[in-house]
């Protein structure tokens, strides 16, 4: 399917085995959930998992909520070599670990490395980065959609609205890592990356709260 030239291809259930072997030739893959609200996994739950390759496309899979079993995508979040760039992984990798009974290995948090290099903007969303590193606007209101439809009746708009979440982080990425040399906080962003999956425990724990304030 292409809608403004986007590559897009969608998944019932898993990934198929031939586009499994094509992602896997990628050593960078852009990924983004979409949830059926925000409090994942206590009330809601995991609607559709989106990768790219950078290429300007999209796999959208829709895994069935009865058993989230998709071995094939839990092959590439495992993968060790590849590394799943993502923005505001917090919400993603809660929603992916719990669902899917996985251990999303070797990430790249965009959101997270924009607070630490961009500190001449308040303003950290992907729409902002989009804007600042790819020249492209970004309209997230569609962000507000029932995505536990079944995946064939979602529109045009809905297909190109996961699109966007994953086409321009690749570029977005490679933007923030240089920055983040520049202004020497790499070993920062790496630490903070490594207490991530402490944070997404502690929110399904109950403690959304910063525990290090006074």
């Amino acid at each position: 399917m292409n809608l403004s030239m986007t590559k897009i291809y969608k998944f019932q259930g898993d990934i198929s085995t031939e586009a499994l072997k094509e992602l896997e030739k990628h050593s960078n893959l852009a990924i983004d959930t979409e949830g059926s609200g925000l409090q994942i996994p206590h009330r809601d739950n995991l609607s559709l998992v989106q990768f790219s390759t950078g290429n300007n496309d999209a796999y959208i899979i829709q895994p069935d909520r009865k058993n989230y079993r998709v071995p094939n995508v839990v092959k590439i979040l495992e993968n060790n070599t590849i590394t799943k760039i993502g923005h505001y992984l917090r919400y993603d990798i809660s929603g992916l670990e719990y669902f899917l009974k996985c251990n999303v290995r070797n990430i790249f948090d965009t959101k997270l490395a924009s607070k630490l290099c961009r500190t001449y903007s308040q303003n950290h969303g992907l729409k902002d980065l989009a804007q600042e590193f790819c020249g492209k606007k970004i309209d997230k209101r569609l962000g507000s959609s029932d995505w536990n439809k079944n995946l064939n009746e979602l529109t045009d708009a809905q297909l190109q609205y996961c699109s966007n979440d994953v086409i321009y982080l690749h570029k977005i990425k490679e933007a923030l890592h240089k920055m983040l040399v520049r202004e020497n906080r790499l070993e920062i962003y790496e630490s903070c990356i490594q207490f991530l999956k402490t944070r997404i425990k502690l929110d399904q724990s109950g403690f959304a709260e910063d525990i290090f304030q006074h």
